[in-house]
């Protein structure tokens, strides 16, 4: 994925922590910086693994563009916040679609940054079940071998797989 995000939200990774220590049956309070920093991580993992942002914050990407339309790299775009040349100016609004997938498009000439809200949900409690259950048992896995380097679960591949974004194509042309 390219592009820079915001931090992940403080509440997303707390939530996702409080998952890890269900799911591990640890108390409150019990080596929390730990759990804090596994599931930070595993939700890291997971938007790697589906290849999109699964919590909606702002994005922003630099494209070189050439006339054409070409996509960003952070999917999925739920808001176009703005489209600028490598100046400041602002591009024109018709330069800029989102289209049925999340994949924003963009057609300009030269550098632009494009400024965006992006991801699949707005908070934890609206992940689909099946990614919320293997971002814990991701980071009950990277709690549980902190020393080691033991193969993540395959069961965690397979709650995510169906979530996994692929692009086959290099490029695709918009369709008006």
């Amino acid at each position: 994925m390219s592009g820079t995000m915001e931090p992940m939200p403080a509440a997303v990774v707390a939530a996702a922590a409080d998952a890890v220590r269900m799911l591990l049956r640890l108390e409150q309070g019990n080596e929390e910086a730990v759990v804090a920093r596994v599931a930070a991580t595993a939700l890291g993992l997971a938007e790697s693994f589906c290849a999109q942002r699964l919590i909606t914050r702002e994005g922003r990407e630099r494209l070189i563009g050439g006339g054409d339309w070409r996509a960003l790299g952070l999917v999925p775009v739920r808001t176009i916040l703005s489209v600028a040349d490598a100046d400041g100016v602002a591009v024109p609004s018709d330069s800029a679609r989102i289209d049925d997938d999340g994949r924003c498009w963009i057609r300009a000439e030269g550098v632009v940054v494009v400024r965006c809200r992006v991801g699949l949900v707005e908070e934890w409690d609206g992940l689909p079940p099946e990614i919320a259950h293997g971002v814990a048992i991701m980071g009950a896995h990277l709690f549980d071998n902190r020393a080691a380097s033991a193969e993540p679960p395959a069961a965690v591949a397979a709650l995510w797989r169906p979530w996994r974004r692929m692009r086959l194509d290099a490029r695709r042309a918009w369709a008006a």
